[in-house]
């Protein structure tokens, strides 16, 4: 039995060196990948995913400009960056992602963050990372104005257009079950495309974040899109962020909290979000909840 013992031990050891070997490999690996910072210093460039077509909060003008709440917020994070980097310039990049792409850009590498309307959920804690809240709101239902459909339970064999894969998409399904009432959801690409869908007949209703929807109803020109009182979610907002970086994730949150605490988001919200009306107390609470002390 002694005999067998020492046959495998020489086995025993060299597994183990091989697994030290692989480990090293592998931290190195991840080293040599550098942290976000890092990259930004490098390149001197710092690369924003965002989503176009959710207005206020990001989108491109017809000249090509990408604007909007969130991407101002971001504008301000790059210039703390910068500021935090020592660099002299810092050249902001905007790379245009949709609602499948804009977190697997972040969890690549390919964007450092994502200046959009993403929600703050557990499931896709799983895979990328959130800043502090930026905004919050609930999803609701857009209709025509001559429409009998007042609350969700009049959905009942109705079509709602939305777009997949979103909260706003797995809220409605949980709320619809809730009052036991069944929808055709109608895929669009964008909240916007939706409410065309409803203009046009081709839709009963449109599911969108309330802000959104509000900024698509008032821009209506042709047909009036009443939007309903009730939310059927909440809606919290964020940057996102990759998974595996704190000291990137810090640096975007100390950059926000700094907006909120000298008042420097207010005329960023005043530019984008004022038109649509006062804040809310909710929202009030946002900003003051998360003006954390240094």
């Amino acid at each position: 039995m002694a005999r067998s013992l020492d046959f495998l031990k020489v086995p025993l050891r060299r597994v183990a060196a091989c697994a030290v070997v692989a480990t090293l490999l592998v931290a190195s690996a991840v080293a040599s990948a550098g942290t976000t910072l890092d990259r930004i210093r490098d390149r001197q460039t710092i690369v924003f995913a965002y989503r176009d077509g959710t207005s206020p909060f990001s989108f491109k003008d017809r000249g090509g400009q990408v604007r909007g709440y969130s991407v101002d917020l971001c504008a301000g994070i790059a210039r703390a960056i910068q500021k935090q980097l020592g660099l002299a310039k810092l050249a902001v990049e905007w790379m245009p992602v949709n609602g499948d792409t804009r977190l697997e850009a972040v969890a690549s590498g390919r964007a450092d963050a994502e200046c959009g309307t993403t929600t703050i959920t557990l499931t896709r804690m799983e895979r990328v990372d959130f800043s502090v809240p930026i905004f919050v709101d609930g999803a609701t239902l857009a209709v025509r104005a001559q429409s009998s459909v007042r609350r969700l339970a009049d959905l009942n064999g109705r079509r709602v257009a939305v777009v997949p894969g979103t909260t706003t998409e797995r809220a409605l399904l949980v709320a619809l079950k809730a009052v036991g009432v069944t929808a055709v959801l109608v895929p669009v690409t964008k909240p916007a495309e939706g409410a065309v869908a409803v203009r046009e007949g081709r839709a009963d209703a449109v599911a969108g974040d309330r802000i959104v929807l509000t900024q698509i109803a008032l821009s209506a020109d042709d047909v009036a899109l009443p939007i309903l009182p009730e939310d059927f979610s909440y809606e919290p907002y964020a940057i996102v962020v990759r998974r595996d970086d704190p000291d990137f994730r810090l640096a975007v949150n100390r950059a926000l909290v700094e907006m909120y605490k000298r008042g420097d988001a207010d005329p960023i919200y005043q530019r984008w979000l004022a038109p649509l009306g006062k804040p809310s107390p909710l929202l009030n609470a946002m900003f003051y909840l998360n003006g954390l002390p240094e």
